[in-house]
């Protein structure tokens, strides 16, 4: 399972968004059905990251909502987005 979340900051808070996301790869990556966790900027749009995460399944992924990692990005982010995040979930592997 893939998950891709495109982030936009707020006015000035590029930089405190992307500290939050950097805090996110090591653990979810220590986290049982985690195979990837990627965080990606735009050159074009500082203010826009993208997180790419890849999970065995959905059971990983639903267990990684749950972490105090993923609670503490959760509230951080409600204080930086410019918009709520947008998430697309990707499941069936073509080739």
């Amino acid at each position: 399972m893939i998950v891709i979340a495109t982030l936009v900051a707020a006015a000035g808070c590029a930089d405190r968004l992307r500290t939050a996301l950097e805090a996110m790869i090591e653990p979810s990556l220590e986290e049982p059905g985690c195979l990837g966790y990627q965080l990606y900027a735009d050159p074009n749009r500082p203010e826009q990251m993208v997180v790419i995460e890849e999970w065995t399944d959905q059971e990983a992924l639903q267990l990684h909502l749950g972490t105090h990692h993923f609670r503490q990005v959760s509230e951080v982010l409600g204080e930086v987005l410019a918009v709520p995040p947008q998430l697309r979930r990707l499941t069936e592997r073509i080739a």
